[in-house]
């Protein structure tokens, strides 16, 4: 029997019809999507209704604490295991402040602990928190003493349930803990239990394609405070940046990282002084970055004690990416008036 041996012709037909093969698949790769996407396996357990993994503390109520972004107080403690973090600015020039929120980790240490601002309340009452702040503006100060909230403030209680720390200049030195807080929520007399609604959560495969491919996003805002979230596949998350330098967690020396990073439009008008006011009350657009895709999405929270929701023009919510939120609420600075 004779081999047929290929000749060159029949080689270089062979080379081009794998070649046509190859390009045809990339262009219905182009126009029609890939699904490069993580299969989220159904987790055991009571889950949380912010991040949807399991959780322990699932019927814990949250303990919100507000934190510093100024560069003097980098790096923070307990950033990198918040389940829930807000962030926005709160000054005419830029700077902006971090609320993190806690239901289910435990960190070592929390801080550097700083002063309440009135928008972030509700925030805050929208996920049913217990709110802890040193001191706060004037404001924010006179809701607070209302009992709009149940508020734990450093002010009454330094030296117990918050203290300061050697080494590093006020008012940045402030911290605390979550056992600290709770024991004198306890005290206090506040309910330790919630039956706070739950977010909306992906399981099972999700598509992503070229139309929604977004590996970072991105705030440029000023004073140091540019943020920007790069996608990390490995683990289907975000890692957090800021003013171009990694965000580590000086408690595990980890850097910060979101699994779901929502960028909410707002309005904000000038207060006085160094104050300014930002709307986290009613409606507006927003962007959802989860997976490595990006989202158009709604915002909503029609009061103050609502629950922030995110939504598709119809009004229906949008499944999360489970793992940790962060906030970013983003508006134009004000002009000054005197």
């Amino acid at each position: 029997m004779k081999l047929r041996i290929p000749t060159l012709n029949t080689t270089v037909w062979a080379a081009i019809a794998v070649a046509v093969v190859f390009v045809g698949v990339f262009l219905f790769w182009i126009f029609r999507g890939t699904s490069i996407t993580v299969v989220n396996e159904q987790p055991s357990g009571p889950l949380s209704p912010l991040t949807g993994l399991p959780c322990a503390g699932a019927h814990r109520r949250p303990i919100a604490i507000m934190l510093a972004s100024d560069p003097e107080a980098r790096p923070l403690s307990g950033i990198s295991q918040a389940d829930m973090v807000f962030e926005m600015p709160v000054t005419p020039n830029g700077i902006t402040r971090i609320m993190a929120v806690y239901q289910c980790s435990d960190p070592q240490e929390i801080g550097s602990v700083r002063s309440a601002r009135q928008d972030f309340i509700p925030l805050a009452q929208g996920v049913d928190a217990i709110f802890a702040h040193w001191g706060g503006e004037h404001d924010a100060l006179a809701e607070l003493d209302a009992r709009v909230v149940d508020n734990v403030d450093a002010l009454k209680y330094e030296g117990s349930t918050f203290y300061r720390k050697q080494g590093i200049p006020r008012p940045h030195n402030g911290f605390t803990t979550l056992p600290l807080i709770r024991e004198r929520a306890d005290q206090l007399g506040y309910r330790a239990s919630t039956s706070l609604p739950a977010y909306t959560h992906i399981t099972g495969k999700v598509e992503r394609n070229l139309g929604t491919i977004a590996d970072s996003a991105t705030v440029p805002w000023l004073q140091g405070m540019d943020v920007r979230f790069s996608y990390d596949e490995a683990s289907n998350a975000y890692l957090r940046w800021r003013g171009g330098t990694p965000e580590i967690d000086t408690t595990n020396r980890e850097q910060a990282r979101a699994s779901v990073v929502i960028i909410m439009k707002t309005a904000s008008s000038f207060l006085r002084d160094q104050y300014i006011s930002v709307t986290t009350t009613g409606s507006g657009v927003a962007t959802i970055w989860q997976g490595g895709r990006s989202i158009s999405a709604l915002w909503k929270k029609p009061t103050a004690t609502a629950m922030l929701a995110f939504t598709d023009s119809q009004g229906k919510a949008i499944p999360l990416e489970p793992g940790t939120i962060w906030v970013l609420i983003d508006t134009p600075l004000p002009a000054v008036t005197q």
